[in-house]
């Protein structure tokens, strides 16, 4: 099976109380035991993924989460980590033993319906006993579907799997191109990707590989160089490049050596596009003009890296936005798929190109972030304003908005 980037699969998290056999469930659906079953409750403690090509839905992510009913401050912390699974997630399994729904499952149930995941409400243990009568009513009344199985004996699993199918949404990126709808066939495109410090030893970025792909998939032609080559690939071709994408952080230097008249456009603001929500990212880049002395900005990275010297997210974006403004800002990065609880402390959150996450949990953020008032936006945009580049670099996408 080939390898599927972490933030093209479509998760499933499989929710509900301690002992209600959501492990069991993993391993009924898949076939094989790859989750860790046991009768004493609470055995898993932490959301555990599991990758697996489910059929017809293509490669999934299976998260396996702790019960929702676990107790004490170490279970309250667990529920959380619950919690946190969800803004990422694409469908909900919410697994239920049967028994009357106890507070902590309807509270749950609530949060996902408000955060308006669909969600299929599994019965087990239906060897054992059938659900409780208020069960239904209270999924019917929610217009939650639900289905009865047993794991342990594989009763009702191919209904489970057919509900999960015809429930799971399509990838809010499936039906979007990283750029390949605003290029045509035969197109050249030439890619401007740096090898410093940062750059990953022996090979490129995902951005960079995700764009190469879907430039070939277009039947047009990726011409990929350093930036230290711009000038000699721009003198090369016999006729002009039809655009240019650079790597956001040097975006000012290839803006003023791309000749005027050539599209030119960033990898972090493809991105933009491609996994999030443009216009709401586009809205927030205003708030940089009105950021005064004091305000704290957040600084959202979708994955876990150690920060070499200079690092983008914690030297370069700060130094840039505090040189733009001239005011004394408080920046605090929040790395992987930690986002802060109090939003609202912040006068502005700065994300990442979310290559690392689904466009699932990348939207999430964002319309977390706008229903709280918190103006959001993208590495690539706000790098391309502070250096001068914006309008450029955002024309091809506007010209070519569908």
């Amino acid at each position: 099976m080939s390898r599927t980037p972490r933030g093209e699969r479509l998760i499933i998290a499989l929710v509900g109380k301690r002992n209600a056999g959501k492990s069991s469930l993993i391993n009924a659906f898949v076939g094989q035991e790859i989750a860790i079953v046991s009768e004493v409750p609470g055995t898993t403690t932490d959301p555990v993924a599991k990758h697996y090509e489910l059929l017809p839905l293509g490669p999934v992510t299976f998260y396996d989460t702790a019960g929702v009913d676990d107790i004490g401050e170490l279970g309250a912390k667990r529920v959380a980590s619950t919690s946190k699974v969800l803004y990422r997630t694409d469908v909900v399994l919410f697994v239920s033993d049967g028994a009357k729904f106890h507070p902590s499952e309807i509270e749950m149930i609530s949060k996902i319906q408000d955060m308006k995941i669909p969600m299929l409400m599994v019965f087990n243990k239906a060897d054992l006993a059938q659900a409780h009568e208020s069960n239904i009513s209270y999924c019917k009344e929610h217009k939650i579907p639900f289905v009865h199985i047993s794991a342990k004996d594989k009763q009702g699993i191919d209904e489970a799997k057919h509900a999960l199918i015809d429930l799971s949404p399509k990838p809010v990126s499936q039906d979007r191109q990283i750029l390949g709808d605003i290029i045509n066939e035969k197109a050249r495109i030439i890619l401007v990707c740096p090898i410093d410090a940062g750059a990953p030893k022996g090979r490129l970025i995902l951005p960079q590989v995700q764009t190469i792909r879907d430039i070939l998939d277009t039947n047009a032609t990726a011409i990929v160089v350093k930036d230290t080559e711009l000038n000699d690939a721009l003198d090369m071709l016999k006729d002009p490049p039809d655009l240019v994408v650079t790597d956001s952080q040097i975006v000012g230097e290839v803006d003023r050596i791309t000749p005027e008249g050539i599209p030119m456009t960033t990898f972090s603001i493809l991105f933009a596009r491609y996994k999030g929500e443009l216009e709401l990212l586009l809205t927030g880049i205003n708030a940089i003009d009105t950021l005064k002395d004091g305000d704290r900005v957040l600084i959202a990275e979708a994955c876990s890296h150690h920060a070499q010297e200079d690092d983008i997210g914690r030297d370069k974006l700060p130094r840039w936005i505090r040189e733009y403004t001239g005011k004394e800002l408080d920046f605090e990065v929040y790395s992987g798929h930690d986002f802060p609880e109090n939003l609202e402390d912040f006068a502005l959150s700065i994300h990442c190109g979310g290559c690392m996450i689904n466009a699932a949990e990348m939207n999430r953020r964002i319309q977390e972030c706008h229903r709280r008032g918190v103006p959001i936006t993208n590495y690539g945009l706000v790098i391309s304003k502070v250096q001068g580049s914006f309008d450029r670099a955002i024309a091809p996408l506007l010209e070519n908005k569908q």
